[in-house]
């Protein structure tokens, strides 16, 4: 425990005294994006199943996005044109403040576009030898269209409580004209780690590697499963271990410290020095 205490207030100071890259910021912005449609969907599908369980047959799917500061789920049904049968939107970061419509409507362009990246990712999903699927597991998919371009995040959820699960994501880019551009893995592995907590208590820290294909930094969709999952574990830290980095996720304030590795080799050689 010493250890990881030390580490936690060496990484709080390094935190305010050296900033974050370019690139650190990057991933925690989109991993923060991430999780604001996903927690649009996890809501979005609990209230639609609740307010409007007599339209689950006609349900052909959903998806989430972000449009003037909220994040809207929508519910779209199975014709060959499809149209909106709820939208639910999330007006706020903490999502105080939900807006439910179970009004028919033909889909926006923005819409019209993100179901377009759903559907191809998807077929991708049927018929791309690229795309593992494992037991107790479904594909999520979330479509984007914003400055950086037309993309799509594939990422891996647990149909069993109790478990996150990290790795077995994919993203997918598209062209102007809805063209795959390029296809690839995140992280090259699948990692579920269970979660379960004695007396209601704080588990310190948990981890998981990198192989150096996935690269030397957190992911934003591991920054996306962390927000999602870590008020359930109930972790405190989250440690993504690389060839030459470890990115330290604060669970608690969803920040993100980053330290080489050769940094954390030291402070756990002196700490071990120290027991």
């Amino acid at each position: 425990m010493g250890k990881i205490l030390t580490l936690f207030y060496l990484l709080l100071l390094g935190m305010f005294s050296y900033g974050q890259t370019k690139e650190e910021k990057e991933v925690i912005k989109e991993g923060k994006m991430l999780y604001r449609m996903e927690m649009a969907s996890w809501k979005g599908t609990d209230i639609f199943l609740s307010k409007f369980s007599d339209q689950r047959q006609n349900i052909g799917g959903y998806f989430s996005y972000l449009e003037k500061g909220s994040a809207r789920c929508i519910f779209y049904s199975k014709d060959d044109y499809p149209k909106v049968l709820a939208t639910i939107a999330l007006v706020d970061d903490k999502h105080a403040t939900v807006i439910v419509s179970g009004q028919e409507r033909q889909l926006s362009g923005l819409e019209m576009h993100l179901l377009v990246i759903r559907q191809k990712t998807m077929k991708q999903l049927q018929t791309d030898s690229l795309f593992k699927f494992y037991p107790d597991t479904k594909p999520n998919i979330i479509p984007i269209i914003d400055k950086k371009g037309k993309r799509a995040y594939v990422l891996t959820g647990p149909n069993k409580k109790g478990v996150v699960i990290f790795g077995n994501d994919y993203l997918l880019t598209f062209d102007d004209e809805f063209k795959l551009l390029e296809k690839r893995s995140l992280h090259k592995n699948i990692i579920d780690i269970e979660y379960g907590n004695v007396d209601n208590q704080t588990i310190l820290a948990t981890m998981h590697s990198h192989l150096p294909e996935t690269g030397e930094l957190i992911t934003a969709t591991d920054v996306c499963t962390l927000m999602l999952y870590e008020r359930f574990a109930k972790w405190g830290q989250h440690y993504v271990i690389s060839e030459k980095n470890v990115s330290i996720w604060n669970c608690s304030a969803n920040q993100l410290t980053v330290m080489t590795r050769d940094a954390w080799n030291k402070i756990s050689h002196d700490q071990s020095g120290k027991q």
